[in-house]
């Protein structure tokens, strides 16, 4: 006798005794039979309860979410299910075994449930039942392996580092642990792995990897999590092309051997200055077109008082053009376009409309020079909606960037089976805030500045550009690296810039200072998203979809209540006290 799962039969296994287990999923009482489709991991199958069955009465009794056994033999179904693997054949059943009874489920187990997110997560262990959940976790499991496959292969070594480590905050916010051993103190959960893994690099072993659990104290959203996994990666006596190769070739290895899909050419370079003048933004979607238009050299005698005023005071003014976007377009919807970009700074949005007659809102505004100026640099022709923003650059180029992104998802323009995966690289090595008056590291404080830019460290930050490199796909970031400051004069020299006294250095990061000072080679690494790949492939924009149990938008896990208030004494025994 066969035991299997579902999914396995065929119509080749006509005749064969079988033993199948699992949920009951759906039952189908006619009176004279009685079919139950039982469900696992693996899929459907139906099973069959003849009128002469002496069965059929405790078959009637199942309710959706029975766990059971049966044994029985396969046979050929009379009216076959081509939306299921097993729908050529059913199992008469023989033997009927209850392992255990369920109560009413909260929630329809099937793709298209009627459940609310908040209960989906509540009963999350009867949300991944869903066919979809589990398809999605088969999927992660195959990713993950591929992922190890590879870089077995390609004689990396696998490391486990320190999940309690210390606080090092410089970006997103710590979760912090207190020390009941050492009261007073704290230990902070990893962001990354990142210290460690260049300290192995310092060691002396040329390639790590590690399938991390990482963890940010941030605002989320869809594609965030407070705990997440990142393929993390480092190389010693390596270069920026070496690890953007044996990037690109794991991405490529995992796309062909889990999703089906042969990327052959190249992945794209674009640098960090470009994405931002054609697309308004560092994680460019490349699917479509509509880029960023520079309009100034249009106005730069304009009349027209608010691009007059934006010039003299250092903006700028650009433009996307919408193809065939004239008629498409009514003014109720470029009012609502016009209040979304207010999110980013912009005061208004102008438009103009290339139809048999040119009309917009600045149209009287424009001379004829004018027009025909910006309908050149747009080029636009006829049936075309330019939309024009005229602000700071930083403001101009986010809101642009947007309108681009959401007018394109609004008219159908993207293929969402076309996977653009592009390297942004040359990055500018620091931002400087103007509410902080400091300068912060855009990758993080241990990337290294390209060579040509090193001189000008301290004495020009903002022209140094770092050997930093992004991947990005569809919009998204889906990982992010660099080469490393392997120096400790030059690492000595970041950190000034960044605004950190020699005192704060050496509380922080003495240890990694120290370290750099016994001859650490040249090193440098990437880390991938690890959720938000399954979500690429996975065809879901939720990253709650791709993780086993996720959190809410607010952190919080809905089926264990956490986080959740501790007993007094152990309160007292990490000396912390309730303040309400």
């Amino acid at each position: 006798m066969i035991a299997c799962h579902n999914n396995f039969l065929t119509i080749e296994h006509v005749g064969q005794p079988v033993t199948l287990q699992g949920f009951v999923a759906k039952r189908r009482d006619l009176g004279n039979l009685v079919f139950v489709d039982l469900r696992d991991q693996h899929g459907i199958t139906q099973l069959a309860f003849d009128v002469d069955n002496d069965l059929k009465n405790i078959a009637a009794a199942l309710k959706n979410e029975y766990v059971i056994r049966i044994q029985g033999i396969v046979r050929e179904r009379s009216s076959k299910n081509k939306q299921i693997k097993t729908g050529d054949i059913e199992v008469n059943v023989t033997n009927l075994l209850i392992l255990n009874s369920a109560a009413q489920p909260p929630l329809l187990i099937q793709d298209d449930t009627d459940a609310l997110e908040d209960t989906r997560l509540k009963f999350r262990y009867l949300d991944l039942r869903r066919p979809k959940l589990q398809k999605i976790m088969r999927l992660r499991h195959d990713m993950m392996q591929a992922v190890r496959g590879f870089l077995n292969d390609e004689d990396f070594m696998e490391f486990d580092t320190p999940i309690l480590t210390k606080s090092t905050p410089e970006g997103a916010r710590d979760y912090i642990v207190p020390s009941r051993v050492s009261k007073g103190n704290f230990y902070a959960l990893p962001q990354s792995p990142q210290l460690f893994k260049q300290l192995l690099m310092i060691s002396g072993f040329r390639k790590y990897y590690q399938i991390a659990k990482c963890f940010r104290d941030e605002d989320l959203r869809s594609d965030r999590q407070p705990e997440f996994t990142q393929i993390d990666i480092e190389m010693g006596f390596t270069n920026q092309e070496d690890v953007l190769n044996v990037s690109e070739r794991l991405i490529k290895h995992v796309m062909r051997t889990v999703h089906g899909v042969h990327l052959t050419e190249p992945f794209p370079r674009m640098t960090y200055a470009d994405a931002m003048r054609l697309y308004g933004s560092d994680k460019p979607d490349t699917r479509f077109d509509m880029k960023l238009v520079d309009l100034s050299q249009c106005f730069s005698s304009t009349a027209f008082n608010v691009f007059k005023q934006t010039l003299e005071q250092g903006g700028a003014i650009q433009a996307i053009n919408v193809k065939e976007g004239a008629a498409r377009f009514s003014r109720k919807d470029l009012d609502a376009l016009t209040e979304s970009i207010k999110t980013f700074g912009a005061k208004g949005l102008a438009f103009m409309r290339f139809e048999e007659s040119v009309s917009g809102s600045i149209a009287k505004f424009m001379s004829a020079t004018e027009i025909e100026a910006l309908q050149e640099a747009t080029a636009a022709t006829q049936g075309d909606l330019v939309l024009i923003v005229a602000s700071t650059l930083d403001v101009v180029r986010a809101s642009l960037g947007y309108l681009r992104r959401h007018i394109a998802k609004q008219l159908g323009l993207i293929d969402a089976t076309q996977f653009d995966f592009t390297w942004i690289i040359d990055w500018p090595m620091f931002e400087y805030d103007t509410d902080t008056a400091r300068y912060y590291a855009l990758h993080h404080p241990f990337t290294r500045p390209k060579d040509e830019d090193k001189a000008r460290v301290e004495s020009d930050p903002d022209t140094v550009l770092a050997a930093a490199y992004d991947l990005v796909v569809q919009g998204q970031e889906l990982g992010g690296g660099s080469m490393r400051i392997h120096e400790p004069l030059m690492q000595q020299s970041i950190f000034n810039v960044l605004g950190m006294e020699e005192a704060e250095q050496r509380e922080k990061f003495g240890f990694f200072l120290d370290a750099l000072t016994y001859g650490a080679p040249p090193h440098g690494g990437i880390a991938f998203g690890f959720d938000r790949f399954v979500m690429l492939l996975g065809g879901t924009d939720n990253i709650r979809d791709v993780i086993a149990f996720p959190k809410t938008s607010s952190a919080q896990c809905l089926m264990t209540e956490a986080p959740s208030r501790v007993d007094g004494r152990q309160l007292e025994e990490l000396a912390l006290k309730k303040t309400n």
